[in-house]
């Protein structure tokens, strides 16, 4: 029995075994953010399909935070009878499930297509309109993530996550590149990380010690300029010391497609392109550590946990064109998966397009044309 198969405990969360799915961007909200039967089929798969902990897509947490159309929110207590669809659902099938929470600050093409300007830690130079925040707007964004997070507990989430990658508004507090303030919330490391700092602090001050709180980490940029690694541990620690219960290492800054692998074949070359990070992220703080990116088969998986570079294993792709993976790998058919990491899923979702294996769709297209 591979180990990654077996339950584990998640900061007193019971977990059937090791498995996350990572939260992905699905388009199928409704225009104001709610759950769909369509988001609920979507959950109901992954939780049939045996993964132990089901990220949801990214919520928004207010109007002004929201990313793009077809994005679930969590930014007022009318949508939780549709949230608590989902981790009914989820829980019907064994799995437990979390909510991601963002605010995308000055990513928002929500915002851009509507000809609205964005908030933003402060002012950079060449991109699209955005305004540098008040004091009383970050505050009032913490209330928000706050709010949200309180909100996913009386949904009947048994988590939730705040989205600190990818370069939404967490990362953009962290990263020189796009925080260039001068008072507490900007300059030096110590400020750039405050804005982490006191969300999670007072986020678990609301839910409480016996609801995990986690972070989508982008623990470091990839752009010139941007936040070092060792920055991101310093800034973790900090967490970890105010409260945050688990950490999913990824990118931040500068990150994004171009570390994904993209191969369009079906001998897909397997590098878990985190696992430095996550192994020095897991050496420097005593929470679980999930790693995601790259991950197609069972034996890493197995490798990555028994090494101690992570203690979850956090799969995206994979788990779009097989939501069953994981009981697949249960009952004994330990192949790889069969995602070919050819990214046109999440093309296709941005978009607009609810969220699919493209392969797959071209596939029975090609069946269908021969008919």
């Amino acid at each position: 029995m591979f180990r990654v198969l077996e339950s584990t405990a998640l900061c007193g969360l019971e977990l059937r075994n090791r498995f996350m799915r990572s939260a992905t961007w699905a388009a199928m909200a409704d225009e104001n953010g709610a759950v769909t039967d369509r988001s609920v089929k979507l959950y109901e798969d992954l939780a049939v399909g045996g993964v132990g902990l089901i990220m949801t897509g990214y919520a928004f947490i207010s109007k002004q935070g929201q990313a793009t159309v077809g994005q679930l929110g969590i930014y007022s207590d009318d949508l939780i009878p549709g949230l608590r669809r989902l981790a009914q659902t989820a829980h019907e099938h064994g799995a437990k499930i979390a909510a991601q929470i963002v605010h995308a600050g000055a990513a928002s093409t929500y915002l851009y297509r509507q000809g609205q300007v964005m908030l933003a830690p402060s002012e950079v130079e060449g991109k699209p309109p955005h305004r540098a925040m008040t004091e009383e707007e970050i505050e009032n964004t913490i209330n928000d993530f706050v709010a949200a997070a309180l909100r996913a507990r009386e949904a009947g989430f048994d988590a939730v996550q705040l989205h600190g990658a990818h370069g939404y508004l967490i990362s953009q507090f962290f990263s020189p590149i796009t925080n260039r303030r001068e008072d507490r919330w900007g300059g030096s490391a110590e400020n750039r990380r405050r804005f982490h700092v006191e969300t999670v602090r007072r986020a678990k001050a609301a839910v409480g010690p016996d609801f995990p709180l986690m972070i989508k980490l982008g623990i470091t940029d990839d752009d010139e300029g941007g936040a070092s690694l060792d920055e991101g541990i310093t800034a973790l620690k900090a967490m970890a010391e105010a409260g945050l219960d688990a950490v999913e290492i990824s990118g931040g800054i500068g990150s994004g497609s171009r570390t994904q692998i993209r191969v369009f074949n079906d001998d897909v070359t397997e590098v878990a392109y985190y696992r430095s990070r996550a192994a020095e992220a897991r050496k420097a703080v005593d929470i679980p550590v999930a790693l995601v990116g790259g991950i197609r088969s069972i034996e890493t998986a197995e490798e990555i946990v028994a090494s101690g570079d992570a203690d979850l294993i956090s799969l995206c792709r994979p788990l779009i064109r097989e939501p069953g993976l994981i009981r697949r790998w249960l009952d004994g058919d330990q192949r790889r998966a069969t995602c070919i990491s050819c990214n046109k899923c999440i093309t296709a979702v941005k978009r607009g397009e609810p969220l699919e294996c493209s392969e797959d769709k071209r596939i029975r297209e090609e069946a269908a044309a021969q008919w």
